[in-house]
């Protein structure tokens, strides 16, 4: 479990690809000081395990399909990247319930100032448009951030100066794709009306429930 609260801009040292796996070693400094083998680290939104340890890299094997599935497949050597460890059972929850699994990628098709405040827009596929609702929760390259504007396909996020400067987004441009993670909230909501059958589950029900 993370928060979406980066702690590190790593970078990508070296990409090992064949027909059996696909490992990626980073570069990094300060979250390999309590750093064990096994140990979960969030490369840019995605859930990686640690599976070689030296002085300022670490290596994580990544799965065939999660290579596929999200922006991992683009990094080059040189690429920076989000990290993030695992939560500690007795630490500050300072973003949202990041799982490090990704629903999809999304494309930028817009950025634009609004004061002090970075606007980012962005196309995002179904079904995860379903998961999202405007002022929640969404996970972008294992960024929490707060959706601003939510239309039939997009969604803008304002990022602040201060998120904007500490994470990778800042090297982004009108194109690049982005991992995306809703909030897992929505995703428990939406399974829950699935599987009703009654027909009396609607917003009103699920607001005096508490959702």
């Amino acid at each position: 479990m993370f928060t979406g609260i980066i702690e590190e801009i790593g970078k990508i040292h070296k990409i090992i690809k064949n027909e059996q796996k696909v490992q990626l070693v980073i570069s990094c400094n300060n979250i390999l000081s309590d750093t064990k083998l096994g140990d979960s680290i969030a490369v840019n939104g995605v859930c990686l395990t640690v599976s070689d340890l030296k002085d300022h890299f670490f290596t994580a094997d990544v799965m065939p399909i999660t290579f596929r599935k999200t922006n991992l497949d683009l990094l080059k050597i040189g690429s920076n990247v989000n990290l993030e460890r695992a939560m500690s059972a007795g630490g500050r929850f300072g973003g949202h319930f990041v799982n490090g699994h990704i629903d999809c990628t999304a494309k930028i098709i817009n950025l634009s100032k609004e004061k002090n405040a970075i606007l980012m827009k962005l196309e995002i596929p179904a079904p995860t448009i379903q998961f999202l609702v405007q002022e929640g929760s969404i996970a972008l390259d294992g960024v929490s951030l707060t959706i601003a504007i939510l239309e039939r396909n997009y969604a803008t996020i304002s990022l602040i100066p201060h998120t904007y400067a500490q994470t990778i987004l800042r090297y982004k441009k009108i194109g690049d794709l982005v991992n995306v993670e809703a909030d897992i909230l929505g995703k428990y909501v939406q399974q829950f009306l699935s599987k009703q059958k009654s027909g009396n589950i609607d917003k009103n029900f699920l607001f005096r429930n508490g959702f």
